[in-house]
């Protein structure tokens, strides 16, 4: 993932066990009922092609805990309806001072397009049918929890597996310990 802005999170896929282990360490030492302002000052774009209720909201309480201003861009009513592309949308928030791009698409490897093209970070909020890392994340963060580590578990995934963004970030995640 060479060429892609620092802070990026596209995919679980190509982080290592090493780096899963880090962000699961951070997220551990946040303590969501003692809000820290590590972002104050930061703006955060919201960009969803997708409707979402619990990511969504998951990432904007997340980033106004951590100080951060926030603001959600839906593709209905905007520009993206009038048929901008992705990478132009990427621009234009860029360009008015986003901080770092949270993009739910439906269409695999969108992240990773405008990614390629911008400068902030770009954290992919599930995309078509490829991954949602923040979603494997949030449930080896679980996991851990009441486990106390990944390794020699055997975990059960329900559901339509073939179609499933989390069912597969789960799994490139669970893989690797």
């Amino acid at each position: 993932m060479t060429n892609l802005p620092r802070g990026s999170l596209l995919d679980i896929e190509h982080l290592s066990a090493a780096e899963i282990t880090a962000l699961l360490k951070l997220a551990r030492r946040m303590n969501p009922a003692r809000p820290r302002p590590l972002l104050r000052g930061k703006r955060i774009l919201l960009l969803f092609y997708e409707a979402s209720t619990r990511t969504r909201s998951s990432f904007e309480i997340a980033a106004k805990s951590l100080g951060a201003m926030t603001t959600l861009v839906l593709s209905s009513g905007s520009s993206i309806e009038k048929g901008e592309s992705l990478i132009d949308t990427g621009y234009t928030l860029q360009a008015v001072g986003a901080d770092l791009i949270v993009v739910r698409h439906p269409a695999a490897g969108a992240p990773f397009l405008m990614a390629k093209h911008l400068k902030v970070p770009v954290i992919n909020a599930g995309d078509g049918m490829h991954e949602h890392p923040s979603q494997a994340l949030l449930d080896a963060y679980t996991i851990l929890r009441h486990k106390k580590k990944l390794s020699g578990l055997r975990v059960v995934i329900l559901g339509d597996i073939y179609h499933s963004r989390v069912a597969r970030s789960a799994i490139h995640l669970l893989s690797k310990f």
